[in-house]
């Protein structure tokens, strides 16, 4: 079985979360996970995301993986792929369904990171319990 690494779980939101980062392909703004004690990401669906409603309103479960074929390979795939970020992307993202589950996994891009070193840091010293990992 390939290697998956926990990164967050995924909930919705209907008001506007602080450090939101907007999403074009799901027109959805979401929040770092990183920055959240319990690694939740929050998303905000805009009036256009071609997002179905069944997804805005289960939460999913992400993972890190270092190749994201491998993972969904003889899945369902639900969204995706798609590249997440600014120009460049950051990760090639994809949502499978398993066991009625939404499944996320996340390809990072070498050298890229979701947040910036100034975000991390603040995020690591001010969110996460001691010992907790990344």
């Amino acid at each position: 079985m390939p290697k998956k690494t926990f990164h967050h779980v995924g909930l919705r939101a209907f008001e506007p979360q602080p450090d939101e980062d907007y999403v074009a392909p799901s027109d959805c703004w979401v929040t770092h996970p990183k920055k959240s004690l319990h690694r939740i990401e929050y998303l905000r669906y805009g009036e256009n995301s071609p997002i179905s409603e069944e997804f805005r309103n289960a939460p999913h479960v992400a993972y890190t993986v270092d190749n994201l074929d491998e993972h969904i390979a003889g899945k369902e795939v639900y969204v995706g792929p798609f590249d997440v970020g600014y120009d460049p992307p950051f990760a090639r993202v994809v949502f499978t369904k398993e066991d009625g589950l939404f499944v996320e996994y996340m390809q990072f891009y070498p050298g890229r990171t979701w947040f910036t070193e100034d975000d991390e840091a603040a995020a690591n010293d001010s969110k996460e319990p001691s010992g907790a990992r990344r």
